[in-house]
Protein backbone atom coordinates (compact mmCIF):
# COMPACT_ATOMS: atom_id res chain seq x y z
CA UNK A 1 0.00 0.00 0.00
CA UNK A 2 1.26 3.28 -1.31
CA UNK A 3 1.82 5.96 1.22
CA UNK A 4 -0.69 8.00 -0.72
CA UNK A 5 -3.05 5.01 0.10
CA UNK A 6 -2.83 5.34 3.39
CA UNK A 7 -3.32 8.91 4.02
CA UNK A 8 -6.68 8.28 2.18
CA UNK A 9 -7.62 5.54 4.05
CA UNK A 10 -6.38 7.07 7.79
CA UNK A 11 -9.38 7.97 9.84
CA UNK A 12 -10.33 11.87 10.01
CA UNK A 13 -9.21 13.30 13.57
CA UNK A 14 -11.85 14.29 15.88
CA UNK A 15 -12.13 18.00 17.26
CA UNK A 16 -11.27 18.09 20.82
CA UNK A 17 -14.98 19.23 22.11
CA UNK A 18 -13.90 20.11 25.70
CA UNK A 19 -10.78 22.40 23.57
CA UNK A 20 -13.62 23.90 21.81
CA UNK A 21 -15.51 24.79 24.92
CA UNK A 22 -12.71 26.22 26.82
CA UNK A 23 -11.16 28.40 24.29
CA UNK A 24 -14.39 29.41 23.00
CA UNK A 25 -17.00 30.16 25.67
CA UNK A 26 -14.79 29.52 29.19
CA UNK A 27 -11.90 31.31 28.58
CA UNK A 28 -13.36 34.63 26.74
CA UNK A 29 -16.07 34.47 29.95
CA UNK A 30 -13.73 34.95 32.11
CA UNK A 31 -11.12 37.43 30.06
CA UNK A 32 -13.86 39.76 29.73
CA UNK A 33 -15.70 39.77 33.02
CA UNK A 34 -12.46 39.47 35.33
CA UNK A 35 -9.99 41.41 33.33
CA UNK A 36 -11.64 44.24 31.51
CA UNK A 37 -11.13 47.00 35.12
CA UNK A 38 -8.95 49.67 34.40
CA UNK A 39 -6.13 48.54 37.07
CA UNK A 40 -6.32 45.11 35.04
CA UNK A 41 -5.90 44.93 31.37
CA UNK A 42 -8.55 47.63 30.94
CA UNK A 43 -12.05 47.02 28.38
CA UNK A 44 -10.25 47.18 25.13
CA UNK A 45 -6.96 44.71 25.80
CA UNK A 46 -9.80 42.41 27.31
CA UNK A 47 -12.03 42.74 24.64
CA UNK A 48 -8.77 42.38 22.50
CA UNK A 49 -7.75 39.05 24.00
CA UNK A 50 -10.97 37.24 24.79
CA UNK A 51 -12.19 37.50 21.15
CA UNK A 52 -8.62 36.22 19.97
CA UNK A 53 -8.50 32.98 21.91
CA UNK A 54 -11.57 31.76 19.64
CA UNK A 55 -9.70 32.71 16.45
CA UNK A 56 -6.51 30.89 17.67
CA UNK A 57 -8.92 27.81 18.63
CA UNK A 58 -10.07 27.88 15.11
CA UNK A 59 -6.51 28.37 13.47
CA UNK A 60 -5.36 25.33 16.06
CA UNK A 61 -7.72 23.52 14.69
CA UNK A 62 -6.85 23.78 11.12
CA UNK A 63 -3.29 22.96 11.54
CA UNK A 64 -4.31 19.92 13.88
CA UNK A 65 -6.82 18.29 11.32
CA UNK A 66 -5.61 19.73 8.39
CA UNK A 67 -9.18 20.83 7.38
CA UNK A 68 -11.62 23.49 7.26
CA UNK A 69 -13.75 23.88 10.21
CA UNK A 70 -17.25 25.11 9.21
CA UNK A 71 -18.47 26.74 12.24
CA UNK A 72 -14.32 27.80 13.24
CA UNK A 73 -15.28 30.28 9.90
CA UNK A 74 -18.47 31.83 11.25
CA UNK A 75 -17.05 31.90 14.95
CA UNK A 76 -13.85 33.95 13.19
CA UNK A 77 -16.76 36.26 11.20
CA UNK A 78 -18.83 36.75 14.52
CA UNK A 79 -15.28 37.73 16.11
CA UNK A 80 -14.36 40.25 13.91
CA UNK A 81 -17.63 41.65 13.96
CA UNK A 82 -17.71 41.42 17.42
CA UNK A 83 -14.52 43.43 17.77
CA UNK A 84 -15.06 45.76 15.46
CA UNK A 85 -18.31 46.67 17.27
CA UNK A 86 -16.37 47.03 20.50
CA UNK A 87 -13.98 49.31 19.24
CA UNK A 88 -16.03 51.42 17.31
CA UNK A 89 -18.29 51.66 20.72
CA UNK A 90 -21.43 51.26 18.93
CA UNK A 91 -25.25 51.16 20.77
CA UNK A 92 -25.98 47.89 21.81
CA UNK A 93 -28.34 46.94 19.80
CA UNK A 94 -26.30 46.62 16.69
CA UNK A 95 -24.57 43.41 18.75
CA UNK A 96 -27.88 42.09 19.51
CA UNK A 97 -28.39 42.28 15.74
CA UNK A 98 -24.87 40.91 14.80
CA UNK A 99 -26.00 38.14 17.03
CA UNK A 100 -28.98 37.34 15.59
CA UNK A 101 -27.70 37.67 12.07
CA UNK A 102 -25.52 34.35 11.61
CA UNK A 103 -27.99 31.83 13.00
CA UNK A 104 -30.72 33.25 10.96
CA UNK A 105 -28.92 33.62 7.88
CA UNK A 106 -27.76 29.64 8.28
CA UNK A 107 -31.56 29.13 8.68
CA UNK A 108 -32.43 30.50 5.65
CA UNK A 109 -29.37 29.28 3.71
CA UNK A 110 -30.48 26.25 4.74
CA UNK A 111 -33.59 26.12 3.55
CA UNK A 112 -32.92 28.08 0.65
CA UNK A 113 -30.30 25.43 -0.38
CA UNK A 114 -32.86 22.73 -1.36
CA UNK A 115 -33.45 24.50 -4.46
CA UNK A 116 -29.86 23.58 -5.09
CA UNK A 117 -28.40 20.32 -6.16
CA UNK A 118 -26.21 20.16 -2.61
CA UNK A 119 -29.35 21.06 -0.13
CA UNK A 120 -27.03 21.84 3.41
CA UNK A 121 -28.91 19.09 5.10
CA UNK A 122 -26.88 16.58 3.77
CA UNK A 123 -23.69 18.58 4.96
CA UNK A 124 -25.28 18.81 8.42
CA UNK A 125 -27.10 15.75 8.82
CA UNK A 126 -27.06 13.16 6.13
CA UNK A 127 -23.79 12.94 5.13
CA UNK A 128 -20.77 9.75 4.42
CA UNK A 129 -18.71 10.60 7.61
CA UNK A 130 -21.48 9.19 9.96
CA UNK A 131 -24.26 7.58 7.53
CA UNK A 132 -23.78 4.70 5.08
CA UNK A 133 -25.11 6.87 2.37
CA UNK A 134 -24.32 4.49 -0.57
CA UNK A 135 -25.92 1.37 1.00
CA UNK A 136 -29.01 4.11 2.10
CA UNK A 137 -29.38 5.13 -1.53
CA UNK A 138 -28.99 1.63 -2.73
CA UNK A 139 -31.85 0.62 -0.79
CA UNK A 140 -34.23 3.41 -1.16
CA UNK A 141 -33.92 2.18 -5.16
CA UNK A 142 -34.58 -1.42 -4.35
CA UNK A 143 -37.66 -0.71 -2.58
CA UNK A 144 -38.61 2.27 -4.49
CA UNK A 145 -38.68 4.88 -1.47
CA UNK A 146 -36.51 7.20 -3.25
CA UNK A 147 -39.56 10.06 -3.40
CA UNK A 148 -40.62 9.33 0.23
CA UNK A 149 -36.94 9.95 1.25
CA UNK A 150 -37.02 13.18 -0.72
CA UNK A 151 -40.17 14.71 0.72
CA UNK A 152 -38.09 13.65 4.43
CA UNK A 153 -34.92 14.86 3.69
CA UNK A 154 -37.39 18.33 3.09
CA UNK A 155 -39.43 18.00 6.27
CA UNK A 156 -35.91 17.45 8.15
CA UNK A 157 -34.42 20.42 6.52
CA UNK A 158 -37.33 22.70 7.97
CA UNK A 159 -36.99 21.48 11.71
CA UNK A 160 -33.00 22.10 11.29
CA UNK A 161 -33.78 25.44 9.72
CA UNK A 162 -35.64 25.66 12.91
CA UNK A 163 -32.81 25.60 15.26
CA UNK A 164 -31.24 27.80 13.65
CA UNK A 165 -34.16 30.54 13.67
CA UNK A 166 -34.46 29.43 17.76
CA UNK A 167 -30.77 30.11 17.96
CA UNK A 168 -31.45 33.94 16.36
CA UNK A 169 -34.24 35.02 18.41
CA UNK A 170 -32.26 33.90 21.99
CA UNK A 171 -29.58 35.25 20.70
CA UNK A 172 -31.08 38.98 20.26
CA UNK A 173 -33.04 38.38 23.40
CA UNK A 174 -30.05 37.72 25.54
CA UNK A 175 -27.80 40.69 24.20
CA UNK A 176 -30.85 43.03 24.58
CA UNK A 177 -31.25 42.39 28.26
CA UNK A 178 -27.52 41.54 29.14
CA UNK A 179 -25.95 44.53 26.90
CA UNK A 180 -27.20 47.39 29.05
CA UNK A 181 -23.73 50.20 29.43
CA UNK A 182 -22.41 52.63 26.90
CA UNK A 183 -20.66 50.17 24.34
CA UNK A 184 -16.79 50.31 25.25
CA UNK A 185 -16.98 50.98 29.09
CA UNK A 186 -15.85 48.38 32.01
CA UNK A 187 -19.04 47.78 32.92
CA UNK A 188 -20.40 46.58 28.93
CA UNK A 189 -17.00 44.35 28.28
CA UNK A 190 -18.26 42.86 31.70
CA UNK A 191 -21.89 42.36 30.30
CA UNK A 192 -20.18 40.78 26.86
CA UNK A 193 -18.34 38.26 29.27
CA UNK A 194 -21.54 37.21 30.94
CA UNK A 195 -23.52 37.49 27.68
CA UNK A 196 -20.64 34.48 26.35
CA UNK A 197 -20.67 32.30 29.87
CA UNK A 198 -24.79 32.19 28.95
CA UNK A 199 -24.79 31.41 25.73
CA UNK A 200 -24.30 27.75 26.21
CA UNK A 201 -27.43 26.61 29.02
CA UNK A 202 -29.61 29.76 27.08
CA UNK A 203 -28.51 28.89 23.36
CA UNK A 204 -26.52 26.49 22.34
CA UNK A 205 -28.25 23.92 24.39
CA UNK A 206 -32.06 24.36 23.74
CA UNK A 207 -30.92 25.11 19.52
CA UNK A 208 -28.47 21.50 19.81
CA UNK A 209 -31.84 19.75 21.31
CA UNK A 210 -33.86 21.10 18.48
CA UNK A 211 -30.94 20.02 15.83
CA UNK A 212 -30.84 16.30 17.93
CA UNK A 213 -34.41 16.07 17.03
CA UNK A 214 -34.16 16.64 13.39
CA UNK A 215 -31.63 14.04 13.49
CA UNK A 216 -33.74 11.48 15.19
CA UNK A 217 -36.47 12.61 12.56
CA UNK A 218 -34.31 11.95 9.71
CA UNK A 219 -32.90 8.24 11.02
CA UNK A 220 -35.93 7.02 11.88
CA UNK A 221 -37.33 7.58 8.61
CA UNK A 222 -34.48 6.30 7.45
CA UNK A 223 -35.04 2.97 9.29
CA UNK A 224 -38.79 3.44 8.54
CA UNK A 225 -38.36 3.33 4.41
CA UNK A 226 -35.30 1.41 4.19
CA UNK A 227 -35.62 -1.71 7.06
CA UNK A 228 -31.88 -1.25 7.82
CA UNK A 229 -31.22 -1.22 11.32
CA UNK A 230 -29.48 1.59 12.76
CA UNK A 231 -26.06 -0.89 12.98
CA UNK A 232 -26.43 -0.92 8.98
CA UNK A 233 -27.37 2.78 8.72
CA UNK A 234 -24.35 4.20 10.35
CA UNK A 235 -21.14 4.19 9.02
CA UNK A 236 -18.45 1.69 10.59
CA UNK A 237 -15.35 3.21 11.52
CA UNK A 238 -12.06 1.19 10.34
CA UNK A 239 -10.85 -1.09 12.59
CA UNK A 240 -7.29 0.56 14.68
CA UNK A 241 -4.08 -1.16 13.77
CA UNK A 242 -2.62 -2.78 16.72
Amino acid sequence: MTSETQLKTQPEKQENMLINLVFNIVLPAIILSKLSPEDRLGPVYALILGLSLPFIYGIYDLVTRQKWNFFSILGFISILLTGGLGLLKVDGIWFAVKEAAIPLLLGIAVIGSLKTKYPLIRTFLYNDKIIDVEKVHRTLVIRNNENAFDKLLVSSTYVLAFSFFLSAILNFILARVILTSPSGSVEFTQELGKMTALSWPVIVIPSTIVMAYALWRLFAGIKRLTGLSMEDVFKTPPPKKT
